[in-house]
């Protein structure tokens, strides 16, 4: 993946779209009709946890679980653009997920693939530009294709990035960026001295995207797994008992209004945050 132009994505923004603006504030007084937020993050990640225990407490097949997990992918991504958030990173399939049986791993594959052709439509129509980080290579080789033409027909997208953890692993992206520095400076192309933590965020799968503010994790659990380990050293986290498929407008809401309520502080005190608020 390259790295996006700053300076370009600067200029791009330097005029706000009144009308956009403004659709977006009655959106925002629609999804917080009690209380708005004081700030909303421009990314938010998301680790989509619980479809087989969801489909399993029903005695329903696991694929269901993910298919009924499909419609929450679809109720987040619609309120992320409503409400203007810029990016949206969904970790659908980890490099860890290849281990499961292969009749789950193909209906996966299959549902992927099904949620490419059913939403290109409305990306295209909102603006939604999609992008996939992972090892995509793993991928069937028709999904794979698939994937990359979505993603072509949506690259001049300015409403929302849609970014997909497809074959994805923390520990490999940062491996695969270790490999990459030493080969170019074996041949002399990096001085070993360059290597700074802007280097490293530009030469990862998500170079070119800002690290996530938000991180929401659903069916109760306190851990990573693998995902976005590097971007996410500064990232709020969230965590809620709600399974998956549960995971609608009313849950993204209370987290995102968490979200709101917290002070980040980047290893500053209360006091020089407060100070340089003053500033502003």
């Amino acid at each position: 993946m390259q790295p996006t132009n700053a300076k370009k994505r600067k200029s791009s923004r330097s005029k706000p779209d009144l009308p956009n603006t403004r659709r977006i504030e009655r959106n925002l007084r629609k999804y917080f009709p009690n209380r708005l937020p004081s700030n909303l993050p421009r990314h938010v990640a998301i680790i989509m946890d619980g479809n087989g225990r969801w489909a399993q407490e029903r005695g329903l097949p696991r694929v269901e679980g993910h298919r009924r997990g499909a419609k929450s992918v679809a109720a987040v991504v619609a309120i992320s653009r409503e409400i203007g958030i810029d990016y949206l990173t969904l970790y659908a399939f980890s490099s860890e997920n290849w281990r499961r049986p292969r009749l789950e791993v193909n209906s996966l594959m299959h549902l992927l693939d099904e949620y490419l052709s059913g939403e290109l439509s409305e990306m295209l129509e909102h603006g939604i530009r999609l992008k996939a980080i992972g090892d995509l290579s793993r991928l069937p080789r028709a999904v794979r294709i698939h994937l990359e033409q979505v993603i072509r027909r949506t690259s001049e997208g300015r409403g929302m990035t849609l970014v997909l953890a497809l074959s994805y692993g923390g520990r490999s992206e940062i491996v695969h960026m270790a490999r990459q520095a030493a080969e170019d400076a074996r041949v002399g192309i990096l001085d070993p001295a360059r290597i700074d933590e802007r280097y490293v965020s530009d030469h990862l799968y998500t170079a070119g995207i800002p690290d996530p503010d938000l991180l929401v994790r659903t069916a109760g659990e306190y851990r990573l797994s693998n995902f976005l380990l590097w971007q996410t050293a500064y990232t709020e986290l969230y965590v809620t008992k709600k399974l998956w498929p549960q995971f609608r407008r009313t849950e993204y809401v209370k987290a995102l209004l968490a979200y709101a309520d917290r002070e980040r502080r980047y290893g500053m005190t209360h006091e020089q945050i407060a100070a340089q608020r003053r500033k502003k």
